[in-house]
C-alpha cells in the first residue's frame, strides 16, 4: 500500500513538473532541469517512506509477538502438563497392572485388598491430575470467581477439618474477629490454606501457629510450625514443581507449588520467611 501511495505521488508530482516544464523540454538545459527535479521528488518521497517502512515493520512486528504470545504460552503449558502427567502418572499406573496381575490367580479375599488397593492408587492418580491441570492454567489473574471471601473465617474452618497426625500436635490461631476479606475463588483459597495447614502440621514437633491480620490494603496469613524448618538453600525451590527435600517425604511435591500459584492468580505473594514460616499477602477486598 505504501509501495503504490509512493508511487502515485511520484507520477503526479513528475506529470504536474512536466507540464510546467513542457515549453523547455525540448532544449537540453529544460531535460537536465526536469530530470534533477524528480531526482529531489524520488529522494524526498523515499526520505519519508523509510521511516514508515521501520515503523510499520517494527509495529507488525510486535502486533505479531503480542498476538502469538497467549498461543505460545497455551502450547507450553500444554507440553508441560503432558510431561508432568507421564512422568508421574507411569508408577502408580504401574502399581495398578502389578496389583491386578497378582490378584488374577489370588482367592477372594486377595482379590477384595487389591481391588482395594486399586482404588486408593487410583483416587490418589486422580489427585496428582487435578492438581497438574490447576498448575496448568494460566497464572496472571485468570481468577474465575470474584466473591468476597473471609480468609479468617475458611482457616478456622480447615483448623476445625484438619487431620491430626499421630503426634499431638498444638494449633495455636489468631484472627481477626472483624473478618479478612478478599476477591477471589474461595474454592482456591480453601486449598491454598488447607496446604499450608497440612504441612504445618506434618512438619511440627508439638505445635503450629498460625496468624490472620488484616494490614493496610493486604490480608497476611502466616503459618509457622516448630519442626527442623527448610535450609536457606531450599527456600525458593520448595515451590517448584516435584521439589522435596527428603525425597522418601510423603505427598507429590506439588503443595506449595500450588500455594504460590493460586497466590499469583489472586495478585499475591507467598513467601518462606524464616526456617518455616510460610507467609501469603493477598489484596485487601475493598470495603
Amino acid at each position: 500500500m505504501l509501495a503504490a501511495l509512493s508511487i502515485v505521488a511520484y507520477l503526479f508530482v513528475g506529470r504536474s513538473a512536466h507540464e510546467m516544464l513542457e515549453p523547455l523540454l525540448g532544449l537540453p538545459e529544460g531535460q537536465a532541469a526536469y530530470a534533477a527535479t524528480m531526482r529531489r521528488v524520488a529522494l524526498t518521497i523515499a526520505f519519508f517512506d523509510l521511516p514508515l517502512i521501520a515503523i510499520v515493520g517494527l509495529a507488525a512486528y510486535v502486533l505479531a509477538r503480542v498476538s502469538i504470545r497467549p498461543l505460545v504460552s497455551a502450547r507450553q503449558r500444554e507440553e508441560r502438563f503432558a510431561a508432568d502427567a507421564a512422568h508421574e502418572l507411569r508408577t502408580p499406573l504401574a502399581t495398578i497392572a502389578a496389583v491386578a496381575q497378582a490378584a488374577r490367580t489370588g482367592d477372594q479375599a486377595a482379590q477384595s485388598r487389591a481391588l482395594a488397593s486399586i482404588a486408593d492408587v487410583a483416587l490418589e492418580a486422580s489427585g496428582l491430575l487435578g492438581d497438574l491441570l490447576l498448575l496448568a492454567r494460566d497464572t496472571p489473574n485468570a481468577t474465575r470467581l470474584h466473591e468476597p471471601v473471609d480468609v479468617a473465617a475458611l482457616v478456622m474452618t480447615i483448623v476445625r477439618e484438619a487431620p491430626q497426625p499421630a503426634r499431638s500436635v498444638e494449633i495455636v490461631l489468631a484472627a481477626p474477629p472483624a473478618g479478612a476479606y478478599v476477591i477471589g475463588d474461595e474454592r482456591a483459597l480453601r486449598q491454598l490454606v488447607q496446604n499450608l495447614v497440612v504441612n504445618g502440621l506434618r512438619y511440627a514437633r508439638s505445635r503450629v501457629t498460625i496468624d490472620v491480620v488484616a494490614a493496610a490494603r493486604s490480608i497476611v496469613l502466616s503459618v509457622d510450625d516448630d519442626g527442623d524448618g527448610v535450609a536457606l538453600e531450599d527456600r525458593e525451590r520448595i515451590f517448584e514443581r516435584f521439589y522435596k527435600v527428603q525425597p522418601d517425604s510423603p505427598g507429590s511435591g506439588l503443595g506449595l507449588a500450588i500455594c504460590r500459584h493460586i497466590a499469583q492468580r489472586h495478585g499475591g505473594t507467598i513467601v518462606l520467611e524464616d526456617r518455616a514460616r510460610f507467609v501469603t499477602r493477598l489484596p485487601q477486598a475493598a470495603p
